[in-house]
């Protein structure tokens, strides 16, 4: 037996999100350390690919200690402390720490992140770079990114009072958000990353307010115990077969994760299923209908999305930073079966 789940009829209201004002003025008053050297003048031609590729090698080479904040419109602003540190016998350090309310902190060992929040038993899981406020894939694989993506460079610019420059990361099918990203020329490290919509508003800003590059590892880092960092948690599998699949995504996305799982609030068992471009990451929940009268929602808060529909006795869940049009196309091209 196969099904088609009916497209939702969906108005979308036109959502308008002010930009944030930003003094860059206030910025350059903050006191920059870096020791690495000088960036000749030709590397100022470099394409947008080239520059990201300076970037990822820039990050997983150098010590650094970086003060950010990320914006968001009608929204506190979240700062964080991120230290990356390289040792002489091959071993890499990071630490990522969220430092407003009551904290949380991510410390990684090479390969082995352990992640440490209040009022929960810490645990430990393996990836090559803490997943912050700037993804994970774009600061370690942004080429791995050019099936969903272009990237266009602009031009030079000044953030927060060093010389940066401008990519553009657009789109390839504008189903999803596009991106403004600024490099730090010297450095290659990231000073500024926007997220805008649609409609070319911004949704989403991370700001680097302070940067310093060492020529050694932050001394943070050697007051770690790492007897005391906990053991790697493996998950556990399960052998379920899901009878569905998803007939649309969006270019460069695939499906990443699938599982069945209990939700931790209702208790309702859910089919799920995580698709990933690299850059963003949309959550898929496949159940039962609580009742016959449920009617399709559509929910945004800031730049996520969360749409509902339901068709019959199923109900199809999309969340995600992505654009309202692009939830619905996905949650409606579900089917049972195999293609």
């Amino acid at each position: 037996m196969k099904f088609k789940i009916a497209a939702a009829c969906i108005s979308i209201a036109a959502v308008f999100i002010p930009a944030i004002a930003w003094s860059e003025a206030t910025q350059t008053t903050q006191q920059q350390n870096v020791h690495s050297p000088k960036t000749s003048a030709t590397s100022t031609k470099l394409s947008g690919s080239q520059w990201l590729i300076k970037m990822a090698n820039s990050i997983q080479q150098l010590n650094y200690q970086i003060s950010l904040v990320v914006n968001r419109p009608s929204a506190d602003t979240v700062p964080f402390l991120w230290r990356h540190g390289v040792f002489d016998n091959g071993v890499t350090m990071e630490q990522l720490n969220i430092l407003n309310g009551p904290g949380k902190e991510y410390i990684r060992v090479n390969r082995v992140i352990s992640v440490f929040e209040p009022d929960a038993a810490p645990y430990s899981l393996m990836s090559n770079l803490i997943d912050g406020p700037i993804p994970s894939q774009l600061l370690l694989s942004p080429l791995a990114l050019q099936a969903g993506y272009e990237f266009i460079a602009v031009g030079r610019s000044r953030i927060s009072g060093r010389v940066a420059q401008q990519i553009r990361i657009i789109s390839r099918d504008n189903t999803r958000y596009s991106y403004q990203l600024w490099v730090d020329e010297e450095t290659g490290i990231p000073l500024k990353l926007n997220m805008l919509d649609l409609k070319g508003q911004l949704v989403k800003q991370v700001q680097v307010s302070q940067l310093q590059v060492t020529e050694q590892p932050d001394p943070y880092f050697s007051r770690i115990n790492h007897a005391m960092l906990p053991a790697v948690s493996t998950p556990t599998k399960t052998s379920h077969q899901h009878g569905w699949r998803v007939a649309y995504l969006p270019a460069g996305m695939r499906e990443v994760k699938r599982n069945t799982h209990r939700l931790a609030v209702t208790g309702q068992v859910v089919e799920y299923a995580m698709l990933s471009d690299g850059l963003v990451e949309i959550s898929i929940y496949v159940m039962p209908s609580a009742s016959d009268d449920m009617q399709n929602n559509l929910y945004r808060h800031e730049s996520k999305t969360l749409l509902t529909i339901v068709e019959g006795d199923v109900q199809v869940t999309v969340i995600g930073e992505i654009p309202p049009q692009t939830a619905n196309k996905i949650a409606t091209s579900l089917s049972t079966g195999v293609p």
